[in-house]
């Protein structure tokens, strides 16, 4: 059964704020709501040229849901629902593509999201869909791991003279050991411009006991930088960065057939790129096991 997630999360929220139907329980992982910012959304899939996109300002939303779905669901289950409501709402598609349509990896990494573990979305299955009316613009990344469901709408309305409602401080993450689910590799510093990692590396323990621990496991390492430099220069440094994570896994006796390394650059922040403490968190590596 289709429920409507309202409750304490509407008396959160500016009414205008869409809010997606889900199958299942679900709760809200993370949300912000800016008075006035801008928002790039894409209007099409990711090719060699890149993708058509719009960038609006208003009163920007976004909250991410972590869903727990009924058995067997799949993307276009958690998507669909949500799709019949945007139309049912007056919303006009203007984009609604599944992984491979999209354009895959790129199209993932310049769609900014909110960072793991508040919203995860699988690089092999996940759907977007942005939509219009009126003067309101709004994108719906949707993905999965294997029992859990993952959503985030961003919404852009008109900025209006009401005070704006305040998310609830967001917990920090538990340092954890347990790499079963996406993690950034918190605690693990490059300066600007680098990618080297010297002497010892406390923070890559816990993932060299785990990948020790479960041979059958793989993962993926998943660089990103601040937005200082070029973009070509940021995605190489990126991988650059997971690569010197790769290398220090495999010096410590992980084989090298269980650890890829690819680079994002700064097409995904997780803060700001207007200080050095938010460049400082973008510039990171992200484990994504497989």
């Amino acid at each position: 059964m289709i429920r409507w997630f309202c409750l304490a999360l509407l008396a959160a929220q500016p009414a205008f704020a869409f809010t997606p139907p889900v199958a299942g329980s679900a709760e809200v992982a993370r949300s912000v709501d800016l008075p006035l910012d801008s928002v790039t959304l894409p209007l099409g899939p990711w090719t060699a040229a890149g993708f058509p996109t719009e960038t609006v300002e208003g009163h920007v939303t976004r909250t991410a849901w972590q869903t727990t779905p009924p058995e067997g669901f799949t993307t276009l289950s958690i998507l669909r629902p949500i799709r019949e409501a945007l139309l049912a709402e007056g919303w006009t598609l203007k984009l609604d593509c599944d992984t491979d349509v999209c354009g895959g990896y790129d199209f993932r990494f310049a769609v900014e999201v909110f960072p793991e573990p508040q919203m995860h979305v699988d690089l092999g299955d996940f759907r977007y869909v942005s939509a219009a009316k009126g003067d309101a613009r709004l994108g719906v990344m949707v993905s999965r791991t294997a029992d859990l469901g993952f959503v985030e709408v961003v919404e852009v309305a008109p900025p209006g003279p009401e005070a704006p409602t305040r998310p609830a401080p967001v917990p920090v993450p538990e340092v954890t050991s347990d790499f079963d689910r996406p993690r950034v590799l918190e605690g693990l510093e490059f300066p600007t411009g680098g990618a080297v990692l010297d002497g010892a590396q406390p923070v890559l323990e816990p993932l060299r006991d785990w990948l020790k621990a479960h041979p059958e496991r793989r993962v993926q390492l998943v660089g990103h930088t601040d937005n200082q430099g070029s973009a070509d220069t940021n995605v190489a440094l990126s991988r650059s960065r997971a690569q010197a994570v790769r290398d220090w896994l495999i010096a410590q006796g992980i084989e090298a057939s269980r650890v890829s390394a690819e680079g994002a650059g700064l097409v995904a922040p997780r803060d700001t790129n207007a200080t050095e403490e938010g460049r400082a968190r973008n510039r990171r590596v992200e484990v994504i096991p497989d």
